[in-house]
């Protein structure tokens, strides 16, 4: 049975930086717990990193650029904090690993699981085309990372032919 990482706040956990969640309701997210598919990360929290925390964001860049050493994840205030997102996210990748996981399903808009937008470092709400650490180290290591918003073309590669 192919198993799927998910991002621990959309399955309802309190791990977010304001100590939230961003609970998923969804009949097929139900279907992966109750089939035992799921697998819960939160590369801050695995990092070592507090709940509640600071915002951070990626300094104008993404998360290829940061696995690179071209640019930072910054917190509010200036804290540099990339060191942390890297662990999280090669901790993360150890799960896929030992798991045997190619499809993770993550929070969009993080600076570690955003797929498709990612905040754009200004600390305004401004978000911009790209993706967070852990995503760009998941599709580095040719997982497919899909975001909340897209569950259905999860659950399809899921159930697509094994990789």
């Amino acid at each position: 049975m192919r198993k799927v990482l998910m991002s621990a706040c959309l399955l309802g956990r309190k791990v977010r930086y304001d100590g939230g969640s961003l609970s998923v309701h969804d009949q097929l997210v139900e279907r992966w717990i109750s089939e035992g598919r799921v697998v819960s990360v939160c590369p801050e929290v695995e990092a070592g990193m507090s709940i509640p925390r600071k915002p951070a964001e990626i300094f104008g860049g993404n998360g290829n650029m940061v696995l690179e050493g071209e640019t930072d994840v910054v917190e509010k205030g200036g804290n540099v904090v990339t060191d942390d997102f890297i662990a999280g996210a090669a901790i993360a990748l150890e799960l896929c690993k030992k798991f045997n996981i190619d499809i993770a399903v993550l929070a969009e808009s993080s600076p570690s699981c955003g797929s498709s937008f990612i905040y754009d470092g200004g600390f305004s709400g401004n978000r911009t085309p790209g993706m967070g650490v852990t995503v760009a180290l998941l599709r580095r290591h040719g997982i497919q990372v899909f975001s909340q918003h897209e569950i259905a073309d999860a659950n399809k590669a899921i159930h697509a032919t094994s990789a």
